[in-house]
């Protein structure tokens, strides 16, 4: 019997179907978070389609909404100057494996700064579905293609993988010590590095549409990590993405990761205008608002988010069961406008990792559904 993408889909999501009454807020675990909220955990995460009474209400008054806020939260470049032409790559080298075409090549992101990609072919003219992969932070840009981009490429996708300009930026900076936030804002001004990662993909995004190899109409995203918090951006800004994977991005706000931090969004610079937006009612345990308001903004794209631990509150890095109530709250939107299947949370016990055996089946069954 043939096993299709959809029933490895439903089978690896019937535990988040299970908790699908938990709605409640993440309790904050990071004990450097400059928001501790204690309670939170007790408080119910906001609704999205309350008051709603059809597709037409989401689009014309509360998806805009949104948009708004989380424009404001994560700002624009001042100046747009610094933008080329992305498809102006540099080639550095180019290898048969044997199976897929290896090529190393530089991309223009800023007319300055030249990033670091590693571009896999499959054999033929295509055109074929494309996957961008970001590592997390620690690892190089080329090790999404041990992790998923081998695999991929295999089966029949391009494949272009890289990593967030915080890696390495400009002048040699990163995110250490915030020297890579530092340059943004001495060039772009008010933009939060969330808001630079998110353009960042939408450039790799239009050098793959330059290709002719690729369907630029069937292109993902996959992140783990550091790579999985651009995805959850991503997701939500980027309609270029067909479907989107999260892999442990600890998907709350303010749970047992650091979202504060100024190489993510910042909460306490500009004078802590990120946090006030994010919690306009201090009196109140928890935040008003939080990421299941990207995925919902993320519908009708398809979005798969992964956890790696299925204890009830792991704290770090791994999405545990708390996580359900952010994808619960994103998944009455998708089944407000009749889209429910587009989004999944499959929650394994393999840990903080880019692979193992349920992360490994998920991603593969949600790319194979959703581009191929």
């Amino acid at each position: 019997m043939r096993i299709t993408a959809s029933a490895v889909l439903l089978a690896l999501a019937a535990l988040a179907a299970d908790n699908s009454a938990r709605l409640n807020q993440h309790r904050v675990s990071n004990s450097r978070s400059p928001a501790q909220e204690p309670g939170a955990e007790k408080e119910l995460i906001p609704s999205l389609v309350e008051g709603l009474k059809s597709p037409r209400d989401w689009h014309n008054k509360r998806r805009p909404e949104l948009l708004k806020l989380w424009g404001e939260i994560l700002g624009k470049p001042r100046t747009t100057r610094w933008f080329g032409d992305i498809r102006k790559a540099r080639i550095l080298e180019k290898q048969e494996t044997g199976t897929y075409t290896r090529i190393r090549l530089d991309l223009p992101i800023e007319k300055d700064f030249y990033q670091k990609h590693l571009l896999l072919l499959p054999p033929g003219p295509g055109p074929f579905p494309a996957v961008i992969c970001w590592t997390s932070s620690s690892p190089d840009f080329v090790a999404p293609e041990q992790w998923w981009g081998r695999w991929l490429a295999e089966h029949g996708y391009v494949v272009l993988t890289s990593w967030s300009f915080i890696r390495h930026y400009r002048d040699g900076s990163s995110y250490r010590a915030n020297t890579a936030g530092e340059k943004l804002q001495e060039r772009f001004g008010n933009w939060l590095p969330m808001g630079k990662m998110v353009h960042d993909a939408q450039r790799e995004a239009a050098y793959l549409r330059s290709l002719k190899q690729v369907d630029g109409k069937r292109i993902g995203f996959i992140g783990f990590s550091l790579g999985a918090k651009a995805a959850v951006y991503v997701a939500a800004f980027a309609p270029e993405f067909k479907a989107t994977v999260a892999l442990d991005p600890h998907i709350a706000v303010n749970g047992g990761t650091n979202w504060y931090a100024p190489w993510y969004l910042d909460w306490m610079g500009r004078d802590g205008r990120v946090l006030k937006l994010l919690n306009p009612d201090p009196n109140r345990p928890g935040f008003e608002h939080d990421h299941h308001e990207l995925m919902a903004l993320t519908a009708p794209r398809a979005f798969l988010l992964i956890g790696g631990s299925q204890s009830e509150d792991r704290g770090g890095d791994s999405d545990d069961l708390q996580s359900l109530g952010y994808y619960n709250r994103a998944r009455e939107v998708y089944r407000l406008l009749g889209v429910l299947d587009r989004i999944q949370f499959v929650s394994t016990n393999d840990g903080h990792q880019p692979n193992g055996p349920n992360i490994d089946l998920a991603w593969q069954a949600f790319f194979g559904r959703w581009l191929k």
